[in-house]
């Protein structure tokens, strides 16, 4: 058996190419958009990917697995448990090679044998996979492909139906769902490998750890989340629903269009380089008639150099493993997006952007050429940046609110006195219930995630202040608790 993980950084996802080596086959699980590159790993290894599975409906990225099946005919083998509402709706209505799979059942490639276990409670759907190399001679098998049910140190959140997808009502059901699976996943072997779909950084659990993969002994030992179930079923909802961050915007638009079908790339986007005069002009204009919105996004390193100064209306979103949480929490659906990046990058942007649904990226500014632009006196823009006493000194004269944009979790247990909470991750779910007379004061902890929010702010026609980090400046100036 050949087996590989493929991980996404940025979104903290593994995708698994498993192949025969007798046979030449191969099935890859729970792909993204992008297949070109399992399709050149499987080549590289002398396999040909001539199967696709999936654990369930993904809120995080959009799935290849439509893209396997529409450019080369794979076969695909998804969950037909969960109920009509939670089924794969564009797989169910095509002209596909579909294997639809119940609890239980069993399909091999090559020598390989995969068992679907049906495993409810991040999604109805879900489905994990017991894999085994009856080719090697074994007859039990070595690990399971545990997908956003059992992480390294945690489980997948049985919260996103309710938090992301607004199904009301789905949070408690889908917590003792979870439980039940729980139950059963602890009558599997210790020795047993399992292969997550996510790790540390991802917003499909609280508590993800860092580790690639585990076992189920070792989960039955050390997970938090698997020692709450063991105190019963009361105690482990409880646990498993209590500070879970608030999932990105972009998580009910994934749902959405995994279950009835994302649209079919075939190759990446051409992007072209425009001027930054040009990049100014689309900033300026907002949005079309169609109602898609133009948007600039500066991905520049320096937080600093973006507040001093950048193009009207442009958002700031970084190349760091962050960038698809950011990009996904404040772009609106069907953007039209310019990059201020340098060309080397372009690639690396444009693949994750694809991967969360942001398909018209139209051109992009070298940060050179935006440099002599500014320096010539180009239009430009900036957002103030405060330290903490500057900050204070606003707030106690009236003339500031502050904006805590961590998560909820991260404020109840420490924040600055008289802050409001409002999550970046969810920002527009906000904008009717931010404070509205003076600036706001905006800060988190690195100051990251406040320079996302302000620049989002600021585009939206906020008068915004940004606190740079507070690492230092924050050890004596929090209290704790909930709410001020």
């Amino acid at each position: 058996m050949f087996f590989r993980q493929v991980l996404d950084d940025t979104l903290a996802q593994y995708a698994y190419l498993i192949g025969c080596q007798r046979t030449g086959d191969a099935i890859v699980v729970d792909p993204q958009r992008d297949i070109d590159r399992y399709v050149d790993l499987a080549a590289s290894e002398e396999l040909r990917i001539v199967a696709v599975a999936e654990t369930h409906i993904h809120a995080d990225f959009l799935s290849g697995t439509r893209e396997f099946a529409e450019c080369f005919g794979t076969r695909l083998y998804l969950s037909d448990e969960g109920g009509p509402d939670w089924r794969y709706e564009w797989a169910h209505g095509g002209s596909y090679d579909h294997v639809p799979l119940r609890d239980g059942a069993r399909f091999a490639i090559g020598g390989i044998e995969f068992q679907a276990l049906h495993t409810p409670g991040h999604t109805p759907e879900h489905m994990s996979f017991l894999v085994t190399d009856r080719g090697a001679g074994a007859d039990e098998p070595m690990g399971l492909l545990s997908g956003d049910f059992v992480f390294v140190g945690d489980l997948g959140r049985p919260d996103l139906l309710e938090t992301a997808a607004r199904v009301s009502g789905a949070m408690a059901p889908a917590a003792h769902r979870l439980y039940g699976s729980v139950r059963s996943f602890l009558d599997l072997p210790d020795y047993l490998q399992v292969w997550p779909a996510h790790g540390a950084g991802s917003s499909c659990g609280k508590a993800l750890g860092a580790v690639p993969e585990t076992t189920v002994g070792y989960e039955r030992r050390f997970s938090p989340a698997i020692a709450a179930a063991l105190k019963g079923e009361d105690v482990f909802v409880s646990h498993i629903l209590e500070g879970q961050p608030e999932p990105p915007m972009y998580f009910a638009r994934m749902k959405r269009d995994n279950r009835d079908g994302a649209s079919v790339l075939g190759r990446l986007p051409q992007t072209r380089r425009v001027s930054p005069r040009e990049a100014a002009s689309l900033a300026r204009a907002g949005g079309g008639g169609d109602g898609a919105a133009e948007v600039v996004i500066d991905t520049r390193a320096d937080r600093s150099a973006f507040m001093a100064r950048h193009l009207p209306g442009s958002v700031y979103i970084p190349l760091t493993r962050s960038f698809c949480t950011a990009a996904g929490s404040v772009l609106d659906e069907g953007a039209r997006i310019t990059l201020v990046i340098d060309e080397k990058d372009l690639e690396w942007a444009v693949r994750r952007l694809l991967r969360i649904g942001f398909d018209d990226v139209r051109g992009f500014v070298e940060r050179e050429a935006l440099d002599r632009y500014f320096a010539e006196g180009g239009e430009a823009a900036a957002i103030p940046e405060i330290d903490l006493e500057a900050a204070r000194r606003l707030f106690t004269n009236g003339r500031g609110e502050v904006l805590d944009v961590r998560y909820a979790s991260e404020y109840a247990m420490s924040h600055l006195p008289g802050a409001v909470n409002a999550s970046y991750t969810r920002l527009p779910d906000y904008a009717d219930r931010l404070p509205s007379n003076g600036s706001l004061l905006i800060h988190c902890l690195s100051g990251a995630r406040a320079a996302v929010a302000a620049s989002y702010l600021a585009r939206e026609g906020r008068d915004v202040h940004y606190i740079n980090d507070l690492f230092t400046a924050y050890a004596g100036s929090l209290e704790s608790g909930g709410p001020s």
